[in-house]
């Protein structure tokens, strides 16, 4: 059990591999997959740098950057899966399809536990969000909403802009944290929703 005063940490990072069509998926089964999902440039290589400590996660100004399933083992505990970011126009029409179909077949197939959704907390969902949401729900995955970019908005400001998350994109009430990668404090909510969520 987690020490509620305690916030959790991340001690022990390992790179798993690059999945996709052709293969690269660890064993399903072994370790929970709770899998990071937003739009392109929303901050998700960010959020899993910060978390982790380190740079293992490969960033990028350039929208689009991760284009395959990357795995990484947590605490020889739970894999945390770093997918596609959705909505970047600049490729083509036949990559954004194949995008589509790897991450619909990943979020259909029975591998993860629970899913992340980024959401710029600064902006209102957009319809590929909406879309996404929809998709989560459908299935009936677990889902928490993260808010990134909070560091943005005035402090008192943040809690409502995170809580109006689910409303916005017309889901049932689901949790919702704030994050930014330029705030400490603003990491430690979400690393303690991990915690209840492993729990």
């Amino acid at each position: 059990m987690t020490d509620i005063n305690e916030p959790f940490r991340i001690k022990k990072v390992e790179y798993i591999s690059s999945a996709g069509s052709g293969g690269g998926f660890p064993e399903a089964g072994i370790y929970p997959e709770i899998a990071v999902v937003g739009r392109s440039n929303v901050g998700k290589s960010t959020l899993i740098n910060t978390l982790c400590r380190r740079n293992i996660a490969r960033t990028s100004k350039t929208p689009g950057k991760t284009r395959r399933i990357h795995y990484f083992l947590i605490n020889d505990s739970f894999y945390l899966v770093d997918l596609p970011g959705y909505g970047y126009a600049k490729v083509s029409q036949a990559q954004h399809d194949e995008w589509e179909r790897e991450l619909s077949a990943y979020l259909s197939g029975g591998r993860v536990q629970h899913i992340l959704l980024l959401l710029d907390s600064r902006h209102e969902p957009t319809k590929l969000d909406k879309r996404m949401a929809d998709f989560v729900v459908y299935y009936a995955l677990p889902l928490t909403l993260v808010g990134t970019k909070a560091d943005k908005l005035p402090k008192s400001k943040r809690a409502q802009a995170v809580s109006a998350l689910p409303k916005a994109l017309g889901i049932p009430a689901c949790a919702a944290v704030p994050f930014s990668a330029n705030e400490e404090a603003l990491s430690v909510p979400l690393l303690n929703r991990l915690a209840e969520i492993l729990e």
